[in-house]
């Protein structure tokens, strides 16, 4: 079963300088069992976020993420998981449940919808 985990941190933490490394190692363990999918890393600088709203037929668009919070989503991962047990050991494995908090979420099969891989797309540099 699919799940996603979202991953999320308090503004301006400091992240140990291994970050990646550890990030690396689920990535690592998760392909090395068959559950890697996919994995990216979001924009966290709130400037770079907006949401879009239709509304009365009026598009409206506003800075910064819809939810009124101080976390910031900084990156998921998609993994196979056997089940909900599974997915939320995979969980706490992932590093940022040490230094903010991964949320779990299944992935649902959606009837008629046309999955099919994707091509590989150009990404914005980290900076």
């Amino acid at each position: 079963m699919l799940y996603m985990f979202l991953l999320y941190s308090e503004p301006g933490i400091e992240w140990p300088s291994d970050i990646i490394d550890r990030h690396l190692a689920v990535w690592r363990e998760a392909r090395e069992r068959g559950a890697y999918v996919h994995s990216e890393a979001l924009g966290a600088d709130r400037t770079t976020a907006h949401t879009v709203r239709v509304r009365g037929g009026n598009v409206l668009t506003t800075d910064g993420p819809f939810a009124e919070t101080k976390e910031i989503l900084g990156g998921y991962y998609v993994l196979d998981c056997r089940d909900l047990e599974d997915a939320l050991a995979w969980a706490a494995k992932i590093p940022d449940a040490r230094h903010g908090s991964v949320e779990v979420r299944p992935v649902l099969q959606v009837p008629d919808w046309p999955y099919e891989e994707t091509p590989p797309r150009r990404r914005h540099p980290m900076g």
